[in-house]
């Protein structure tokens, strides 16, 4: 996709702080950090979202939750983390491209939703 941001950083065209790159993924710092740790891991490859996904996505979906376990552990949150993926306009996706908050650090996190 020619105008999406994050096809245009896994390209290089946009600068990011890289943790990690291979043929199918890219993970990068987030530039507003919640947490010690809060690195984005996203397919190179322009997924929508992940309400876009089927059958054929399974192997990338699968290797992002791979790279996330490892990127969690060297990035400084041994002891867990939190993987979070934001889809459409409910789930207040920001970015139309799939990706992956890595959310953690030497804190617990804490609540993940508020009651309403």
């Amino acid at each position: 996709m020619e105008d999406c941001l994050f096809c245009k950083i896994a390209a290089g065209q946009i600068p990011a702080r890289k943790v990690y790159e291979d043929d199918e993924i890219f993970a990068f710092h987030d530039i507003k950090p919640a947490r010690p740790v809060h690195v984005l891991v996203i397919p190179k490859r322009h997924i929508t979202s992940l309400a876009s996904t089927s059958e054929a996505d399974v192997p990338i979906l699968g290797r992002m939750l791979t790279v996330a376990n490892r990127l969690a552990t060297e990035q400084g949150s041994p002891d867990g983390f939190r993987l979070i993926i934001n889809t459409g306009l409910i789930g207040h996706q920001e970015v139309q491209h799939l990706h992956a908050h890595i959310v953690g650090g030497p804190e617990p996190v804490g609540p993940m939703l508020k009651r309403v």
